[in-house]
């Protein structure tokens, strides 16, 4: 949902997710940051047996679903899959009845299915960032998703 965003905060959420194995632990991670406060928060987790993908979308639904009231906000992440299914490619799956563009269902339907109700709460702007290339809150979520990956890989 678009609106001009006047009367909304304004918010930046960074995101990672990592795995080891596909399936395998997995961590996610994010940073929520409010530019007028300067007030920013670091949260991340994990699973025991997950995906890299899940945990990509399980990053940007727990960011989101921090934020107290609808806001304008700014996503920052590495996973082409993530952005692309958010702005492109989620509209026509929902039309299609959660089938993608072979006529098979949507991988992780459950987890698209959720972004789907936050991003009728928040208007998300979104923005690629090369992962692993030296910006500071990519790597820095990726540090905490690897951090819980092994945490869940018993390591």
């Amino acid at each position: 949902m678009t609106t001009d965003g006047a009367d909304k905060p304004h918010v930046e959420l960074y995101t990672d997710g990592a795995c080891s194995g596909n399936p395998g632990p997995g961590g996610w991670a994010y940073i929520l940051r409010h530019p007028a406060s300067g007030k920013e928060v670091e949260r991340s987790g994990g699973a025991s047996e997950t995906t890299n993908n899940r945990m990509e979308l399980t990053a940007v639904i727990e960011g989101l679903g921090a934020i107290k009231k609808p806001s304008v906000v700014d996503v920052y992440s590495d996973s082409q899959y993530l952005l692309k299914g958010l702005n492109e490619w989620m509209d026509g799956w929902i039309a299609k009845g959660w089938k993608n563009s072979a006529k098979k269902p949507v991988k992780n339907r459950e987890l698209w299915e959720q972004l789907d109700g936050l991003r009728k709460t928040h208007e998300l702007r979104y923005h690629w960032i090369k992962g692993h290339n030296e910006h500071p809150e990519n790597e820095r979520c990726d540090e905490l998703a690897v951090i819980e990956r092994d945490r869940f890989a018993g390591r």
